[in-house]
């Protein structure tokens, strides 16, 4: 009875941490719950609306980005005064007068740039007192709604940087600035898109929402025990099985989550138990599950919002973010299950007992190998018969699909029926059996259809993120509305109206929790924005560009640092999205800049991905990692110890972005279809080399100059350039006066590297160097007018005379009066990939040295 009473009291703590950290901690009852739930509902139906295609259709409900963006937030605003407490003793189960009219006030504030959008829009830059009471109001009212959702860090960030606009005479020496009025201040945060309504609000409204809403609905649908058990059946009686079924749980569930800390608690309350049983201390348990849960975030589609904010931020499409941000996340999850591997390796763990009927190795390679061709046999047809079906169709094209997406889900229905259903097991139970696979993937493959309906409109018909999470939603309702009595049709029992009422039920709590669990989020997003606000405003990331360089010495590998551990210790309080947009706003200029000073031309991608795995390895870090708190809830574990043990697991995830850095090509950045593949498997077999390495064990436990070796195999292997280098320099300096000639001696397609001399924007003078693309021409001279580039030769020296306005010379930076200083013209070498040849020599003298000890070990174990 005691056990069965800590394991509820368990549970409602965790409810507590997670509704206290995503979607507020208040339950009112009667009327102000309900106007709650119903306040949420309606956010999640408008989000709806205004991503749809019906307002144009029907002529009515068409908001522009502003007015939706003011809709938004007033939502946000409304709730996070009902839905969080304002202090720790405030009631949970009514909600005080105060929070009412504050509600209110703040949604008007909120809503204010749409209720009056005719007025201020007549009025740019010339605000009136009305306005600027409402936004000092609006502004104060968002910095309480944060320390209330989130914990006062974020709040006190935000008020500093206020507090810097208004007070920028008054601070010392490099931080001075002009100052702002409180007018300028108030148009600038609260009356334009420039502050609060800016892009990352507008990220929030129009994607981040939708993908939210969508993975609240799948999981509602049954879709997350759907993943726990699929990974389960598979994985659960290998070495360690649970272990490694729970990184792939949570991997499956951090692909429709946004939040780490909702990943780990629930998966954890399964899987971590289950690791336990086979034999992973509590401490470990609780760290396999963050580590895997906090690695939810940087997988695609949703990356915990920060996707959305790259395409804005960064400038290019969502599949190319995607693209660029898939490899590492997989390569850093393939290598946390054999961290997990190795762990029981080391302490000689079993699995669980399966449930499958054994087979025999040939038939279960053939069975995998022949579903995976199906899979692509199948991916083929679909994709081609469509690509033909669509100009046959015309306009009847989308119905057409429309039914015969209708047809696949009753089929996969049918084919569920015929297996019982998944049942929610009890993780504290004494004996548990693993689910058998065949029926446990057939018995969900449902769930599967709104992803490949997400993932399609994604990549192959091109649509926005919002519109395709748009019909992905809208498919997911029509699933949760129609699985449970077409199943039961299929089985010859259940309650046709009770189905439908319970699929009801669980389509208004999937709208309900989404909405609640975008509180956050929204707030975030605005408050984030007074931050990116006052840095466009004072012009103070200029300021800190001076600062950083000054403390770096101008050496990149020190910036790199130096963002990361800021990352680190924002992260400490800030939510990820919040974190991202500060830290990228603040530094990513930064490391371009010092980068392109040193001849590293860093893509901006790389340097914003840098940003957010810092920010997420925040939710790792003790002592505030909230996921290892979260974990240690459940495992029963010290929370410092888990979080120190997850960080240790993370190290692959820290390591990752200083190595694609300096190498892009783990990024998918200009490279073939066949390079890809290549990259892929080279650095797979590189990260789980520098897992053995950083755990100390691979076949047996490593000698410390074996652990040493493993490191720089693992080095070799990612960057194989830098080696390289030492022995071939990849470039020949030419003279400045020769540029013409370079020009012409190089391929089309190649790159020159050109070191200018300068001033910047501000008059001050400036060192960088440029990538110029060789375009097309017969000669030198003919690849220079089509550069767009006009030089003056004086002695040795080459001055830009003029540049074509709108030409690529412009493009990458070339100006007036520059002097061309260096031209590094790339040569003919060995290429760099020729470096795994010995990295792999080593490679296996360290396998032939531990095979040696493993198998002395076992003979003397065998004699004794």
């Amino acid at each position: 009875m005691t056990e069965n009473n800590r394991a509820s009291g368990a549970a409602v703590d965790l409810e507590d941490m997670v509704a206290s950290s995503d979607s507020g901690a208040r339950k009112p009852a009667g009327m102000p719950g309900k106007l709650l739930v119903g306040i949420a509902a309606i956010w999640s139906l408008f989000q709806l609306w205004i991503a749809s295609p019906l307002p144009y259709i029907l002529g009515f409900g068409v908001f522009n980005a502003t007015q939706s963006r003011s809709i938004h937030l007033a939502f946000a605003l409304f709730l996070a005064y009902m839905a969080y407490p304002a202090l720790k003793r405030s009631p949970r189960g009514r909600i005080p007068i105060q929070d009412w009219v504050l509600a209110s006030v703040a949604a008007f504030c909120g809503a204010y740039m749409f209720l009056f959008y005719e007025g201020l829009s007549a009025r740019p830059g010339a605000p009136l007192l009305q306005d600027v009471v409402i936004g000092v109001t609006g502004i104060l009212l968002l910095l309480e709604a944060t320390r209330r959702a989130l914990g006062p860090p974020l709040m006190i960030v935000a008020s500093v940087f206020l507090i810097y606009s208004l007070a920028g005479p008054y601070m010392p020496g490099l931080l001075a600035h002009g100052g702002v009025s409180l007018y300028g201040l108030v148009n600038h945060q609260w009356l334009t898109t420039q502050g609060v309504f800016g892009i990352a609000l507008g990220v929030s409204t129009s994607f981040v929402f939708l993908f939210v809403l969508f993975g609240a609905l799948l999981d509602k649908a049954g879709a997350g025990n759907y993943f726990i058990k699929v990974a389960f059946s598979m994985l659960g009686h290998y070495k360690g099985g649970p272990a490694k079924a729970a990184v792939v749980a949570s991997g499956m569930t951090g692909l429709i989550s946004g939040s780490s800390i909702a990943n780990t608690v629930t998966t954890g309350t399964f899987t971590i138990p289950m690791m336990k049983r086979v034999g992973f201390p509590s401490e470990k348990a609780g760290a396999v599950e963050v580590a895997s849960s906090v690695n939810g975030q940087i997988m695609p589609p949703v990356m915990g919002a920060a996707a959305f904010l790259m395409v804005e931020y960064v400038g290019i499409s969502y599949v190319e973010v995607i693209k660029h941000a898939f490899l590492p996340a997989l390569i850093s999850y393939i290598a946390l299950i054999y961290i997990v591997h190795l762990e029981a390796l080391k302490a000689n763990m079993q699995g669980l007992e399966s449930s499958n009927p054994p087979k025999p190795l040939v038939s279960k390679v053939v069975g995998f190998l022949g579903g995976l061709l199906l899979m692509m046999i199948t991916a083929l047809a679909v994709y081609y018969g469509l690509g033909w079906l669509k100009p046959v169709l015309g306009g009847a094209a989308p119905w057409v699909i429309a039914a015969g997406l209708a047809v696949i889900y009753i089929a996969l229905l049918k084919l569920a029926a015929v297996y019982p259903e998944l049942e929610l097991d009890d993780p504290n139970e004494p004996v548990i059996k693993l689910p058998q696979t065949r029926p446990t993937v057939m018995v969900g493959l449902q769930y599967i259809l709104p992803v490949i309906v997400l993932i399609w409109c994604l990549m192959v018909e091109r649509l926005s993120p919002g519109l395709s999470a748009f019909w992905a939603t809208v498919f997911m309702i029509f699933i949760m509305l129609t699985q449970r009595p077409v199943t039961a049709i299929f089985r010859g029992k259940g309650n046709m109206q009770a189905d439908l009422r319970e699929g009801a039920m669980d389509l208004w709590n999937g709208l309900v929790t989404g909405a609640r669990n975008m509180i956050g989020i929204g707030i975030a997003t605005a408050t984030a924005g007074i931050i990116v606000g006052a840095v466009s405003q004072t012009g103070v990331g200029l300021v800190l560009a001076d600062v950083v360089e000054t403390i770096s010495m101008g050496n990149l590998m020190l910036i790199l640092f130096f963002t990361a551990i800021l990352s680190l210790i924002l992260g400490m309080g800030l939510p990820t999205t919040a974190n991202y947009i500060v830290v990228s706003a603040l530094l990513a200029p930064v490391i371009i800049q010092l980068g392109q000073q040193n001849g590293l031309i860093v893509p901006l991608i790389a340097v914003h991905l840098f940003v957010f795995y810092f920010g997420i390895m925040a939710d790792v870090t003790p002592p505030v990692g909230l996921a290892s708190f979260a974990a240690a809830a459940v495992s029963g574990g010290d929370p410092i110890r888990t979080g120190f043990q997850a960080f240790y697991y993370s190290l692959r995830t820290a390591a990752l972005p200083f190595l694609f850095i300096f190498n892009t090509d783990l990024l998918l950045i200009d490279v073939t279809w066949l390079q890809g593949i290549m990259i892929f498997i080279i650095s797979t077999i590189a990260m789980l080399i520098f897992a053995a390495a950083t755990q100390g064990f691979m076949i047996t436990r490593n000698r410390w100059y074996e652990s040493i070796l493993l490191l720089l195999v693992a080095f070799a292997l990612f960057r194989p350039g830098f080696f390289m280098d030492m022995l071939h320099d990849p470039y020949r300096s030419v003279p400045p006066s020769e540029f013409v000639q370079a020009m012409g001696n190089v391929d089309e397609g190649s790159t020159l590297r050109v070191q200018i001399e300068g001033l910047d924007d501000f008059g001050d003078p400036m060192t960088t160097y440029m990538q110029v693309p060789v375009p097309e021409g017969e000669t030198g001279q003919q690849r220079l007018d089509n550069l767009g580039l006009m030089l003056l030769f004086e002695d040795d020296r080459a001055i830009v005379d003029m540049v074509t306005y709108g030409s690529q010379a412009s493009d990458i930076g070339f100006d007036f009066d520059q002097e061309i200083i260096e031209v590094l013209a790339p040569v003919e070498r060995w290429t760099k990939e020729l470096m795994w040849m010995p990295a792999f020599v080593v490679f296996g003298l360290v396998v032939v040295l531990q095979r040696r000890r493993r198998s002395k070990a076992d003979a003397q174990t065998a004699t004794a």
